[in-house]
């Protein structure tokens, strides 16, 4: 899966946020992605990471996506 396929999906799945997507290690399988989103509201910060992971859930199962680090956030109002 390529950084753009990443953010393009994460856009997909939070569309009303912003998406950061960096390539860790120049390999396409280990990644940052940083998601601000009002998705997240009312969430506990693993319950956030947890819909973050369901969104790559096939990857990570195959190893497509070997690491996955995630920092998510509410806007800013």
């Amino acid at each position: 899966m390529t950084p753009v396929q990443m953010k393009q999906r994460l856009e997909q799945a939070y569309p009303d946020g912003t998406v950061q997507v960096v390539d860790l290690t120049g390999t396409e399988d280990h990644y940052q992605v940083a998601i601000t989103s009002n998705a997240f509201k009312g969430l506990s910060r693993i319950q956030q990471h947890q819909h973050v992971m369901d969104v790559f859930k096939a990857e990570l199962k195959t190893g497509e996506v070997h690491a996955l680090t995630i920092k998510t956030s509410l806007p800013q109002n």
